[in-house]
């Protein structure tokens, strides 16, 4: 996909973010918030879920599409999993400690706090929540934030609940897990500002170090989201869902202008032809002796004449991705594997024979394209409905929808782009006055960087590492505690991504294991060489004190004398080395006596003994 001259283009995008707080307890309930393996569940159960009317008695659409899948949803329970969570029991008070780090965050991007906070209720129908609604408040509007190309307004801060995480997903229906529910979650919408894919970028990660300058934010995959709203002069607004990092949000903005362009010059081309949209018919009898092993395995066969559309369906409008493409993810949204189209047969099996017995059964001609289905009847049929519906759209342009990201960039079709319908008041939680006259701004990570390099001594890279990862925390009760800043620095950052790498399960450590070994670092109780291996032992089995995992390890701290010995031992062997390169020889036998000593003597310690021996025999 080329560059384009977006100011041309009139490409105009917003973001919407959505960050997982760091909270003792869930939104709506007293539950621990968290996360379980599937395998922890202790039991399940299951739901089917239905749209309902908002108060002025209007269906959203995309929850009446959402509906016409018809889907079982399984629903894995925890040790931990109550009653709110599983919509037996009404919600909770909003958590207080989620709404006071809602308006840190709304103080960070200059944002005007509500008067009053009203929970809504936000119909989800994909059975991510069981209550087949979300519940949303919205805490502070017109805020602003500062990017190289100009400032980004901040449309809304909405606190809500995180939805079920996706487990698995059949033919049948999706389970999910219900230890992620109810999380406190921020949702940050940006106006539509943002002109380039690079300022969306730089955007979301000016958000992002906002919302981690509070030090409340969840870490890890998954625990914060980007969606993007992008639309061109003469396109429509599309929402892509799910951009999981900065350079896929790049690439997926870059990608929906270029599939914008694509398909407005594929509706000007039909236009051009006089395209039109046949009626769908059953052609199952001109595939009775296929060889396509697909089509054979169907009961039945459905197909729509696509008039004008030869070479237009098979047209790439993303990386890897054609019309065709859009509209086989309209097929498969109602249980078909996908379609074939002339524009790629004859192949899969078809031979030219059929593909011509196929456009006299429908009645398309020279110019003409057609697509087709291979299902159950039920399928067959609603699914052939809905590609010549999405097919009858191409003749307009670019469609307003909702669109899941791809890891490569690309996106795919999801559902109908919701609308206020969705929306209506929840009767079961009281509002509530939020007061940000008490909330304190927090420091920037930014500023963290400068004031680690001036008070710290780190240097500039280290000092963005520690402040912008995960263990920031940590590190400043660290150096409260007086750990050295440089050590526990480096404590944080290398030695656990070294741990990581050797596939230790750093994630077993707490805080409190990784301050009690730098700690028995500073007493002089464990050198500075065993710490890796300490906590590679605290982490094979967290119940160990820091105390216990050094003995565990074999690295109790021996004296200077213990020292000498085996300095000796390892300058004695090397003699005839010493003899011919003096002081030469120390890095070389440095690195030997570490290895007999084992990480149970400080490396300052070894290094004078070692210095001193060779300089008697040099």
């Amino acid at each position: 996909m080329s560059e384009y001259d977006y100011e041309e283009l009139g490409l105009v995008a917003g973001l919407e973010i959505h960050q997982q707080l760091d909270t003792a307890t869930k939104l709506f309930c007293n539950c621990p918030t968290t996360r379980h393996e599937p395998e922890e569940s202790v039991r399940s159960f299951t739901r089917y879920l239905h749209p309902t009317r908002s108060e002025l008695g209007e269906i959203d659409e995309a929850a009446l599409e959402e509906s016409r899948v018809d889907r079982e949803f399984t629903y894995l329970a925890f040790e931990s999993t109550c009653l709110v969570e599983e919509d037996d029991e009404p919600p909770h008070r909003l958590d207080e400690e989620a709404l006071e780090t809602t308006l840190e965050i709304a103080e960070l991007m200059e944002m005007s706090v509500v008067d009053q906070a009203h929970v809504m209720r936000k119909i989800v129908v994909d059975g991510s929540n069981t209550t087949g609604f979300q519940r949303s408040t919205l805490v502070a509007n017109d805020g602003v934030i500062e990017t190289s190309e100009g400032p980004v307004g901040i449309e809304d801060l909405l606190l809500e609940e995180e939805s079920a995480a996706r487990i698995e997903e059949t033919d049948a229906g999706v389970t999910f897990g219900l230890d992620r529910l109810g999380i406190p979650l921020v949702e940050i919408g940006t106006k539509p500002d943002i002109s380039s894919p690079e300022q969306a970028r730089e955007a979301a990660e000016r958000i992002g170090m906002l919302l981690r300058s509070t030090g409340k934010v969840k870490r890890g995959l998954g625990t914060i989201r980007q969606d993007v709203n992008v639309s061109i002069a003469e396109g429509a607004r599309v929402e892509l869902k799910g951009v999981q990092s900065l350079d896929d949000l790049e690439d997926i903005v870059r990608n929906e202008a270029g599939r914008q362009v694509e398909l407005l010059d594929i509706a000007d081309e039909l236009d051009a032809r006089d395209a039109s949209v046949g009626d769908s018919r059953d052609v199952t009898e001109v595939f009775e002796d296929t060889d396509s092993g697909v089509i054979a395995s169907a009961s039945t066969v459905m197909a729509v004449p696509l008039y004008g559309f030869e070479g237009q369906v098979g047209r790439e409008i993303q990386p890897d991705r054609r019309l065709g493409t859009e509209l086989s993810d309209h097929a498969k949204r109602h249980g078909a594997g996908g379609i074939f189209h002339t524009d790629e047969l004859p192949a899969y099996g078809v031979t030219d024979e059929e593909v011509d017995a196929l456009k006299e059964a429908v009645g398309a001609g020279e110019g003409d394209a057609v697509a087709l289905v291979a299902a159950s009847d039920e399928v067959a049929h609603q699914s052939i409905e809905a590609v010549a519906e999405r097919a009858g759209v191409a003749l307009e342009g670019v469609p307003e929808e909702t669109r899941g990201a791809n890891e490569d960039g690309t996106s795919r079709y999801l559902r109908p782009l919701p609308g206020a319908a969705r929306m209506y008041p929840e009767t079961d939680v009281p509002p509530v006055e939020p007061d940000p006259s008490d909330v304190e701004t927090p420091e920037l990570l930014t500023e963290k960087v400068d004031r680690y390099q001036a008070e710290h001594g780190l240097d500039a890279g280290l000092a963005e590492q520690v402040a912008y990862g995960e263990f920031m925390p940590t590190f400043e009760t660290a150096v409260e505690q007086g750990v050295d800043p440089t050590f526990a620095a480096s404590t944080l950052e290398s030695s656990l991504t070294e741990l990581r790498r050797d596939d230790v399960a750093v994630d077993r450590l707490t805080e409190a294991h990784l301050l009690a070994v730098m700690e028995l670092v500073e007493a002089g109780d464990l050198a500075k060489e065993g710490v890796e291996e300490v906590l590679a032992t605290l982490a094979a089995d967290p119940s160990l004190s820091a105390s216990e995992a050094v003995e565990e390890a074999g690295l109790s701290g021996v004296s200077e004398a213990e020292v000498r010995e085996a300095v000796v031992e390892v300058v004695e062997r090397n003699a005839d080395q010493i003899e011919a390169e003096g002081m030469g020889a120390f890095s070389g036998l440095m690195g030997e006596a570490m290895g007999a000593l084992r990480g149970k003597a400080d490396g300052e310690v070894v290094s004078d003994v070692l210095r001193e021996e060779i300089q008697k025999r040099a």
